[in-house]
């Protein structure tokens, strides 16, 4: 509960601020964490989240607006690709710093150590070791390149 503690208490300080952007990314990002807690509680568990449960919500939403970012850029619409991008920061501050490439590449050999060879069981495996610390795109190009044989990374 660390994280949702740390994120109301952002928002009493940005309405106390006045700082408007800062609120309504903060309030959208606790109706988001709601939202969770809600649907949660329909399938019977404890409606409290973890900060492991809130750091997912805080991803799925990071995630979709990086590919709004892109979309919007392609239409042409820089106005709200820079809204979108100016948000983002606000994000950034709740995740886990993501790791580097090299450091990445090592998990996903480790994982193929324990004797994978389906990208299917391998991205499951990697991606739970990484526990939202990487990007599933970036994690999928290097099982890729792994499984392939070319061992050097492309990006």
């Amino acid at each position: 509960m660390f994280l949702l503690g740390k994120i109301n208490q952002d928002l009493k300080s940005a309405l106390k601020n006045r700082d408007t952007e800062k609120t309504a990314v903060l309030r959208f990002i606790l109706a988001q964490v709601q939202n969770k807690s809600i649907e949660k509680r329909g399938t019977g568990d404890s409606p409290e989240l973890s900060d492991e449960e809130v750091a997912q919500v805080l991803q799925k939403e990071f995630k979709k607006r990086k590919e709004a970012i892109e979309l919007f850029k392609k239409g042409g619409r820089n106005d709200l690709a820079d809204k979108e991008t100016s948000e983002l920061k606000f994000f950034e501050e709740y995740l886990p710093a993501e790791l580097s490439q090299d450091e990445i590449m090592k998990v996903v050999e480790k994982v193929m150590a324990g004797g994978g060879k389906d990208f299917g069981v391998l991205m499951k495996e990697a991606m739970k070791e990484l526990k939202g610390q990487a990007d599933g795109k970036i994690v999928s190009e290097l099982v890729r390149e792994k499984l392939s044989g070319s061992g050097t990374s492309s990006l």
